[in-house]
C-alpha cells in the first residue's frame, strides 16, 4: 500500500441508502463519505445496527437541512415475535419474560386504536437518550438499572399487515421519536403477552423512501457515483419555497433579509426556503412580509 491519504472533495447532496443489516449508522454514513471522497457527511435519523432501511446521507452543504428531513414522518414495517419480551426489546437482547398467550388478528386489529394518535411512550433501556450526561444504552450495558420516563410521541396510522401465528407484520406511520421497539413491547403487554422486535425497516424518512435507496454494492459498483446523488433541495421539499431574483440572493448569502414583493408574496411563513433557479440560497422564515434567512448555502 502507498498509505497516502485519499483527498477529501467538495461534494453536497443526499445519498439516500438502505442501510444494512448489522451495521450502525455511524458506519454507514463513514463507509458512503469514504467512497464519495467527501469532506462532509451526516445522516438524517439513526438507524438500529440489526434495523434496515432508509438512511438519508446529506454530504456537504445538505448537512444544513438534516434538522428538517429528521423533523419528517417516518414508516416502519417491522415484525413482532410474540411470547417473549427482551432487555432490548428486539432479538438482540436476552429474554426476561415469557408468555404462552399468542394473539389472534382480530385481537391485534382491536388493539391498535390504542396506540395511534399522541400516546405516551417509556423509552427502551437500550437508547440514545441521554440519561445524567450518559446515554441510556452505555449504562444498560454496564449493567446499572435505567428508568426513563414516559413521554409523548404521535402514531399517525398502525395497522396489521400479516400475521402468522408466532409472528405478526406491522406498519406504522410516526413523527420522529417514536420507538417501535416500545410499541411492540407495549403492544404485546396489552394483549396479554410479552412480544419483542425480531425484524425492522425503515421504508420512509421524510420526502424520502425505498424507491429512492441505494445500496452499498450499488454505490461501490457505479462508475459515476456522483450520479446516485439528490440535490441539495430534495431535503426541502416538506417546505414552502420561495424564488428570489439574483439580486435577492446575492443579499440573502450575506445573511440580510430582503423584502418579497409581487401579489402572491407571503407576510408570515414559519419555516421555508428560498430558491434562485432552482437552488437552494437559504432556509429561513417570512416575517411582516420579509424573507429572514437562517441557514445560508453557498453559492455553487
Amino acid at each position: 500500500m502507498s498509505g497516502e491519504k485519499r483527498l477529501k472533495r467538495d461534494v453536497s447532496g443526499w445519498l439516500i441508502l438502505n442501510k444494512p443489516y448489522d451495521m450502525t449508522s455511524t458506519q454507514a454514513v463513514g463507509k458512503v463519505r469514504w467512497l464519495l471522497g467527501a469532506k462532509k457527511a451526516g445522516h438524517a435519523g439513526t438507524l438500529d445496527p440489526l434495523a434496515t432501511g432508509i438512511l438519508p446521507i446529506a454530504l456537504g452543504e445538505a448537512t444544513k437541512t438534516v434538522p428538517i428531513v429528521q423533523d419528517g414522518e417516518k414508516i416502519y414495517r417491522f415484525t413482532i415475535r410474540w411470547g417473549a419480551e427482551t432487555t432490548t426489546d428486539d432479538i438482540e437482547g436476552a429474554v426476561t419474560e415469557t408468555s404462552d398467550v399468542r394473539p389472534d388478528a382480530a385481537a391485534i386489529t382491536a388493539a391498535l386504536p390504542a396506540f395511534t394518535g399522541e400516546i405516551m411512550q417509556v423509552p427502551p433501556a437500550f437508547s440514545a437518550i441521554m440519561v445524567d450526561g450518559e446515554r441510556a444504552y452505555d449504562l444498560a450495558r454496564a449493567g446499572q438499572a435505567v428508568t426513563l420516563e414516559a413521554r409523548p410521541v404521535f402514531i399517525e396510522d398502525l395497522r396489521l399487515i400479516a400475521h402468522e401465528g408466532e409472528t405478526s407484520q406491522l406498519e406504522m406511520t410516526c413523527e420522529k421519536g417514536t420507538y417501535v421497539r416500545s410499541l411492540a413491547r407495549d403492544l404485546a403487554r396489552a394483549l396479554g403477552t410479552r412480544g419483542h422486535v425480531a425484524q425492522l425497516h425503515r421504508a420512509a424518512v421524510g420526502p424520502f423512501d425505498d424507491a429512492l435507496a441505494t445500496t452499498l454494492e450499488a454505490l461501490e459498483a457505479a462508475a459515476d457515483r456522483d450520479a446516485l446523488l439528490l440535490p441539495i433541495a430534495a431535503g426541502l421539499e416538506d417546505l414552502d419555497e420561495l424564488r428570489v431574483d439574483a439580486h435577492q440572493a446575492a443579499t440573502i448569502r450575506f445573511g440580510n433579509p430582503v423584502l418579497l414583493t409581487g401579489r402572491d408574496a407571503p407576510v408570515s411563513v414559519d419555516e421555508c426556503w428560498a430558491s434562485f433557479q432552482g437552488r437552494p440560497v437559504a432556509i429561513g422564515r417570512v416575517e411582516f412580509g420579509q424573507f429572514q434567512p437562517t441557514r445560508v448555502f453557498a453559492a455553487e
